[in-house]
């Protein structure tokens, strides 16, 4: 039996029976796994009436924990992205020997338990640690209070904004930034006009990640924080402290505001996978006609 040279070879999927069972199999574990813990969530948050509902997170500690999850947010993702963008421009627009050691510390956080982490928090920043003595004796408090939970935040996030942009900066090349340079730009304006506007999408798409990490952090915010009700508790760390406690309506409550952010999340994911998709659909075009008409 002979075969057309161009007969495509066949792939997983081909067959109509493999396709299906594949798609199958995918919607019943996104079912289980993914879609009924938010929806479970849903119903216990209100199982009790809207009233229950409400009274708990109108609580003084659910507000509180509200309030520090947002503040550490507002803290930890501006940081982390100056963080990403210098260290993307750096690994993509210079030539140093530890270039490639940098990108192995940013990707140290994707390797280490958060837990872990915080512990490592303890040792640098704690009473007994490297730190601690000279920043009592200077009445700087880092554990236990902001400035620690702002710290174990900012290390778990700190690769999402950089992993985002050093592969379509090292994709872009260095022509544009050269060419901006030799026609007499600055480097910060050249950074403005010519970089950022190359870059915003997957920077976007880098802080809502962030974002989304550093609301939901628990592991190494639970070791430095030290767990104190209306004081240094966390949105993640409240609901824990209140599932313990018995307190299950209330827990769902809280959890709830956390379902409702990180399907925000997705929303403004999927938004911004789709325009930057489309600006690539229309860019390629663009960049072809310009080639046919150079030759």
């Amino acid at each position: 039996m002979s075969h057309s040279p161009n007969a495509r070879p066949t792939r997983v999927g081909d067959t109509p029976a493999v396709r299906r069972t594949l798609i199958g199999i995918v919607l019943v574990i996104g079912a289980f796994f993914i879609l009924a813990p938010l929806v479970v969530i849903g119903m216990q948050a209100f199982s009790k009436g809207s009233g229950v509902f409400w009274a708990a997170v109108n609580h003084p500690d659910t507000r509180s924990a509200i309030m520090m999850t947002v503040l550490t947010a507002l803290i930890a993702v501006p940081l982390n992205t100056a963080f990403g963008v210098c260290a993307a421009w750096a690994i993509t627009k210079f030539d140093f020997p530890l270039r490639r050691l940098l990108i192995v510390v940013i990707e140290i956080p994707f390797s280490i338990s958060p837990i872990v982490a915080g512990v490592c928090y303890l040792f640098v920043y704690g009473l007994q640690g490297l730190f601690g003595p000279m920043l009592q004796d200077a009445g700087i408090k880092v554990l236990f209070a902001l400035p620690g939970i702002v710290l174990a935040s900012m290390f778990v996030t700190a690769p999402f904004v950089a992993r985002e942009l050093i592969p379509l900066m090292q994709a872009q090349g260095r022509d544009l930034e050269e060419a901006a340079t030799s026609l007499g730009a600055s480097g910060f304006r050249t950074f403005l006009r010519v970089t950022l506007p190359n870059i915003k999408w997957a920077l976007l798409y880098g802080v809502v990640l962030c974002n989304a990490r550093v609301v939901g952090e628990f592991g190494a915010v639970s070791v430095v924080s030290g767990n104190i009700r209306g004081q240094t508790n966390t949105l993640p760390l409240h609901i824990e402290l209140l599932y313990h406690d018995y307190q299950t309506a209330g827990a769902f409550a809280a959890a709830s505001i956390l379902a409702v952010i990180a399907v925000i999340t997705i929303i403004a994911k999927a938004l911004l996978e789709r325009h930057g998709a489309s600006r690539r659909s229309v860019a390629a075009p663009a960049a072809g006609t310009v080639k046919e008409q150079s030759a």
